[in-house]
């Protein structure tokens, strides 16, 4: 199924059933979405009513950053983040995502060293959208063998806040097809633009900006930073 079509019965399907997500500090619900007997989807729904307020993000804006980095991957093809919308819910409105199967060995200390390329992405991507919260079981290997990126609403923050488990690629070059999609990106003034405009709906005028200059430092410095052990890492860690 195109991911048109899936993000159509997401944000437009009716929602037959839901079932509360136990782990995680914010409320989450499996649901069943309906749009015809034969397109059916499983979602994840995270209400606004249900985060858990921080002390350094806006109150009640964890649901639209899920969706603003879904909508940063697809500008840039990568890395996989699973269909993502926002809409209406039982609890409220809030952002619903494909849910994805994962394999047995689902662990990303079970498949990281396989997958490398594809976490370089992801990486990366966590460097350029600020992830604040990017545990191992942020990482999922589906069914479909492809690496799978969840769990972005501690993102785009305007001052750095960094936090990963994706410490294997310190100081390295960022593969020169990363960079070159990076620089793509900023050269294209009409694709910038729309990306602008498409973040603007979820994020404060000055993250989108933020968003942007971290693009440039990616591609002037060309590696991935040195992380700091103090405060570079998530907790916990899975």
């Amino acid at each position: 199924m195109p991911p048109e079509e899936i993000a159509h019965i997401l944000e437009q399907g009716d929602i037959l059933a839901y079932e509360g997500m136990p782990s995680g500090s914010n409320y989450a619900f499996l649901v069943l979405i309906s749009a015809g007997a034969e397109r059916q989807l499983l979602g994840v729904y995270k209400p606004q009513r249900g985060e858990r307020p921080l002390w350094d993000f806006p109150r009640g804006s964890l649901f639209r950053r899920e969706h603003a980095a879904y909508v940063a991957s697809t500008h840039l093809g990568w890395p996989n983040i699973p269909v993502t919308v926002i809409r209406d819910g039982p609890f409220g409105p809030g952002s619903v995502q494909l849910y994805i199967p994962t394999a047995d060995d689902a662990s990303l200390f079970s498949f990281g060293r396989r997958k490398r390329e594809e976490l370089a992405r992801i990486a990366l991507f966590d460097l350029l959208v600020n992830n604040a919260d990017r545990k191992a079981g942020h990482c999922l290997l589906g069914v479909d063998g492809r690496v799978w990126a969840i769990d972005h609403g501690l993102t785009f923050h305007v001052e750095p806040k960094l936090r990963t488990v994706l410490w294997d690629f310190c100081e390295q070059p960022i593969p020169k097809r990363l960079l070159y999609d990076l620089a793509k990106l900023r050269e294209d003034g009409q694709r910038r633009d729309r990306l602008r405009s498409q973040l603007s709906v979820d994020l404060a005028a000055d993250e989108v900006e933020g968003f942007f200059r971290r693009l440039d430092r990616i591609l002037s410095a060309g590696r991935y930073p040195r992380l700091d052990p103090q405060r570079n890492v998530p907790w916990p860690l899975i």
